[in-house]
């Protein structure tokens, strides 16, 4: 399974601008890729003007990602601002080619941007289905919470988080991800944005790709703009589950929304 991570620059609410740049950056991946994750409001940036900006499902984004996904046969995995009952969400849509897709509304609003105020959060987790592997969706803030990505009897094979995280917290992200990896037992795909934002905060990247045992098989360069691909296998995964069955004696729980 061949995965492309998109460290971008986010161009502060300028859908077009930044539509047209992720054009660019896919350009070569058609026929050398399975899929392709962006970062969080990676047409906007991390903006808390949701009512201008939100979108309802058969807005101008989710267009431009079928589009973008049919052309290159790749999955394509990112969040916008999406509308739909008079509520605002911040929505990762995986768009599958051809045009059907899963969305996971973020679980965890991030309080201290007062994202809570802004937006809806989401109450259920999302597994994916694709090319033979189970994807689990997650967003920036999501990360700090490990019971909401806990793998329960290795439901899903790659955990993916797509952000917005701040340079100013970037060992806590590059601490976390692998971390993730580790108590899982399951590949996890880390997508970061650079540069600065429109509220003047200060992005590094640190986009990366974490195996089961807490291995960094690849990595994006720091401040870079660059597209990573990597190719993950499940056989490998498979028989590290089964050699090393940590998951064998995990604790049994369920999720109460609250």
């Amino acid at each position: 399974m061949k995965i492309s991570l998109v460290q971008s620059d986010i161009l502060w609410e300028d859908k077009k601008a930044n539509f047209l740049k992720y054009e660019s950056m896919l350009a070569g991946l058609k026929g050398n890729t399975d899929l392709v994750v962006l970062p969080e409001m990676f047409n906007t940036g991390f903006s808390m003007n949701s009512r201008d900006m939100a979108e309802d499902m058969d807005g101008q984004t989710m267009e431009w990602m079928k589009d973008i996904s049919s052309a290159g046969n790749f999955g394509l995995a990112g969040s916008f601002i999406a509308t739909e009952d008079g509520k605002y969400y911040n929505r990762l849509v995986f768009m599958k080619p051809g045009g059907d897709y899963y969305v996971y509304d973020k679980g965890h609003l991030f309080r201290m941007e007062k994202e809570n105020m802004f937006y809806t959060k989401g109450d259920r987790r999302v597994t994916v289905p694709f090319r033979g592997l189970n994807f689990s969706l997650q967003i920036c803030y999501d990360l700090r919470f490990p019971v909401w990505s806990r793998n329960r009897n290795n439901a899903y094979d790659i955990l993916i988080y797509i952000a917005n995280w701040p340079a100013a917290r970037r060992r806590v992200w590059t601490t976390l991800l692998p971390a993730r990896a580790i108590e899982n037992q399951s590949y996890v795909i880390g997508v970061n944005r650079v540069g600065r934002d429109g509220n003047g905060i200060d992005y590094c990247g640190d986009s990366l790709v974490a195996g089961p045992r807490g291995d960094i098989p690849a990595a994006a360069e720091e401040n870079a703009e660059e597209v990573v691909t990597v190719d993950l296998s499940p056989l490998e995964l498979g028989q590290f589950r089964e050699k090393f069955p940590v998951w064998r004696d995990a604790d049994d729980f369920r999720l109460i929304s609250g």
